[in-house]
C-alpha cells in the first residue's frame, strides 16, 4: 500500500486510536503498577521535568523503532503508524503538557469552549490526592465536567480529603 491518502488515513486513525490507548496506560498503568513515574504529576514541583515524563520517552522510542522498521523494511504502513504515534504525542504536548499544565514559558488559560473544559477536566483529575478514585483518564478527549463533578462526589473521596485537612489544623 502505497498510495499516500491511504497512509494518511491510517496515521489519522492511529492518531485517534492513541487517545483511547493514551487513556487505558493513564488509568491502569501510571495509576496502576506505573504509579512510580505517575505520582510526580500528580505533587506540586518547581522543576523543569518530573519523572512522569520518562512515559513520554517510551512513547517516543516506541515511534522511533517503528520509523527505523518502516523505513528499514520498506513498510510504508508501518512508517504510517509511527506517524500516528508521533502526532498524538505532539498534540499530547502542545495540549496537555503547554495548554492544561502551563508547562509552557508563556501563560494561556481558556476561558471558553472546549479548551476550557478540557483544562477544567483534567483539574478535576487531579482533585483528589494519590492515585485511586481520579476521574478523566485521556488526554485530549475530556467528558462532561459535570458528570466528573458527580462521579468525584459519589466516591467522597473529596469530601474525605477535605475533612481530613480541616481535622489537621
Amino acid at each position: 500500500m502505497d498510495s499516500w491518502l491511504a497512509l494518511a488515513a491510517i496515521a489519522i486513525a492511529v492518531f485517534l486510536v492513541m487517545e483511547w490507548v493514551a487513556w487505558a496506560a493513564h488509568k491502569y498503568i501510571m495509576h496502576g503498577w506505573g504509579w512510580g513515574w505517575h505520582e510526580s504529576h500528580h505533587e506540586p514541583h518547581e522543576d523543569l521535568f518530573e519523572k512522569n515524563d520518562l512515559y513520554a520517552v517510551v512513547f517516543a522510542v516506541f515511534a522511533i523503532v517503528l520509523f527505523a522498521v518502516g523505513t528499514l523494511a520498506a513498510l510504508p504502513v508501518v512508517t504510517a503508524i509511527a506517524t500516528g504515534i508521533t502526532l498524538y504525542g505532539l498534540f499530547y504536548f502542545i495540549v496537555h503538557d503547554g495548554l492544561v499544565h502551563q508547562r509552557w514559558p508563556f501563560r494561556h488559560i481558556p476561558h471558553k469552549g472546549y479548551a476550557k473544559r478540557l483544562v477544567q477536566a483534567h483539574r478535576l483529575h487531579h482533585a483528589v490526592k494519590g492515585k485511586d478514585d481520579c476521574v478523566s483518564f485521556g488526554f485530549l478527549y475530556a467528558p462532561p465536567v459535570d458528570k466528573l463533578r458527580d462521579q468525584l462526589k459519589r466516591s467522597g473521596k473529596v469530601a474525605a480529603e477535605a475533612e481530613e485537612r480541616r481535622a489537621a489544623r
